[in-house]
């Protein structure tokens, strides 16, 4: 026979309540003593709480949910690292949807989130969103969003980071370097995020009295594939470039990689750098100098921010701007 919340609290000699606050991590103000004895109750008895009856009373589920857009990015992994393990910390489960970067399923998956009752989403959208907007329609769940400073009038929170500062230090840097003519392999301009970088690679060039050069901005996708397949358009074309500032690590490792088979040597020939810093930066030769990303904070700072919402606490910054750190290695 299945063990009840009623059973363990009658065993425990407390009420329901009691038990429910020791489930839920909500048992501050409850004895050592006392929850140490229906923890292991509930080990003993194998109890298994029924989230779903309890929701009908409490309206909450405790899980969130959170979306993002390429689980293959080693970028995205780590912010999720982040969400798990501040929402464990608060008795909050996360359902992890990939939407691919498809509008489609990215939208697809809000609902099903709605369906499912989370009780406050996460989500990191789709690069391919343009203008960065978003229709919640119906939901209403608070909405955190991270990375990508989407406009919405539902969303309750941002964590995002500067984005403009980073690509400005970094090009800048090469600059000093003595880098003259950096071409600029872009991420998609639907994205705000790739916008704003390259803002920082105008106002780079700008502030060293230096052109910007038309045939030296490439727009294209956050992918290996892409950086690969737009270094050799570039090299085919027979575009002069000395350097080249990569608008995320992936680009900049399909870059490393076509320059590599061209015979071209970095940095002997052409400097490069990404952003992000993902883990893959430094188990290639040569170690990619990189934007760093402060990826499993935000992720844990936007989780934070979703908690707070949804046990209606205070919150009084709903924006936060996270810097960013030039990391130097030997690409560049």
């Amino acid at each position: 026979m299945k063990t009840t919340i009623k059973d363990i609290a009658k065993m425990a000699g407390v009420s329901t309540a009691t038990v429910s606050k020791v489930v839920n991590h909500k048992d501050n103000n409850i004895s050592e003593a006392t929850r140490q004895r229906i923890l292991n109750l509930i080990e003993e008895y194998n109890y298994v709480p029924n989230r779903v009856a309890s929701s009908m009373v409490t309206k909450k589920t405790h899980s969130i949910g959170l979306v993002i857009p390429d689980i293959t990015n080693p970028f995205f992994p780590e912010i999720a690292r982040g969400v798990e393990d501040l929402a464990n910390q608060h008795g909050y489960h996360v359902i992890l949807c990939n939407s691919d970067n498809d509008l489609k399923k990215e939208v697809a998956y809000i609902a099903m989130l709605q369906e499912k009752m989370v009780d406050g989403i996460i989500l990191t959208a789709s690069a391919m969103r343009e203008g960065e907007t978003l229709d919640l329609g119906r939901i209403h769940v608070p909405v955190i969003t991270v990375d990508r400073d989407i406009k919405a009038s539902k969303i309750k929170g941002k964590i995002i980071v500067d984005n403009k500062s980073g690509a400005y230090e970094a090009v800048s840097y090469m600059l000093n370097k003595g880098y003259k003519r950096i071409l600029h392999l872009a991420g998609p301009f639907t994205s705000g995020t790739s916008k704003e970088r390259y803002e920082g690679y105008k106002l780079a060039h700008e502030n060293f009295g230096l052109p910007i050069y038309e045939e030296l901005f490439v727009e294209g996708f956050y992918t290996a594939e892409w950086g690969y397949e737009g270094i050799q358009r570039v090299l085919n074309e027979g575009i002069d470039f000395d350097g080249v500032f990569c608008a995320n690590d992936l680009i900049a490792l399909g870059a490393l990689k076509a320059l590599k088979e061209k015979g071209v040597k970095v940095p002997d020939d052409i400097g490069i750098v990404g952003f992000d810093d993902i883990y893959m930066t430094t188990l290639i030769e040569p170690r990619l100098t990189t934007v760093h990303q402060p990826n499993y904070q935000m992720g844990y700072k936007a989780a934070q921010m979703l908690v707070d919402f949804i046990e209606e606490k205070v919150v009084k910054e709903k924006k936060i701007i996270l810097k960013t750190e030039l990391i130097i290695r030997e690409s560049s």
